[in-house]
């Protein structure tokens, strides 16, 4: 770890943030968005802002998949991981969303995780690696995840061009936003910039978010505030 860190010239406008930081924020600017997507008047000036910052949680989330899958030991658990959590969010989502089509965002995740799977598994040969990254993608698409195929490649290129080992690790992360940004500004250019800034400022470190009550916890915490709105909802219509 003190590698990481003696490779790494912070050149952002926000001091260091450790990945743990990087969740946090990811986690209160999902809250803000659904917050305002679910309970408030659409088109007001605060509904505007919230979403707005809402818009930093996923590239953040996709950021930390793809740097989650380059050291988790165990790949198939973290998959699993993602995918058991995807199956119980799906009720709240439900309750939230009706039958409009659409799952929820931690489909996508452990999508991505399958994708950076099979880009290991591939590597050595890039048509088959591509064909199949393109599958998932298209997958994704075709069954209504949240941001779709825009948030497989979102991972995908997270993961091809993120090598904090690398002494280029500052010139690597501008790389891995400029490419991308295109990706994430579908979704609004101003929280695609404020997305981009707080990856930026990414120092290489786990943070202060460890253990597995606190691991299980982040996970959890999905569901837990999909079901805090429903019940918002019911008792306040």
């Amino acid at each position: 770890m003190a590698s990481l860190q003696s490779a790494y010239k912070h050149s952002s406008l926000l001091p260091p943030l450790s990945g743990s930081a990087l969740k946090v924020i990811a986690v209160l600017s999902m809250v803000a968005d659904h917050s305002a997507y679910y309970l408030m008047e659409h088109g007001t000036l605060l509904y505007e802002v919230m979403r707005c910052f809402g818009r930093i949680a996923f590239p953040v989330f996709a950021f930390l998949i793809a740097e989650g899958f380059r050291y988790t030991r165990n790949r198939m658990k973290y998959f699993l991981l993602l995918l058991g959590f995807a199956v119980v969010s799906e009720v709240p989502w439900y309750l939230l969303n009706g039958a409009d089509g659409t799952h929820n965002v931690l489909f996508t995740l452990a999508l991505g995780v399958l994708a950076l799977a099979a880009m290991e598994a591939f590597k050595k040969d890039g048509i088959l690696c591509g064909a199949v990254i393109l599958s998932i993608a298209c997958f994704a698409t075709w069954s209504g995840v949240d941001y779709e195929w825009r948030g497989i490649l979102m991972m995908v290129v997270f993961y091809l061009l993120g090598n904090v080992c690398n002494p280029s690790f500052p010139s690597g992360r501008k790389a891995q936003l400029f490419c991308a940004f295109p990706l994430m500004m579908h979704y609004g250019i101003v929280g695609a910039l404020l997305a981009c800034l707080v990856i930026s400022s990414y120092d290489g470190t786990r943070g202060f978010i460890y253990g597995k009550v606190a691991k299980y916890g982040f996970y959890a915490f999905y569901p837990v505030h999909l079901l805090c709105l429903v019940g918002y909802i019911v008792l306040f219509p």
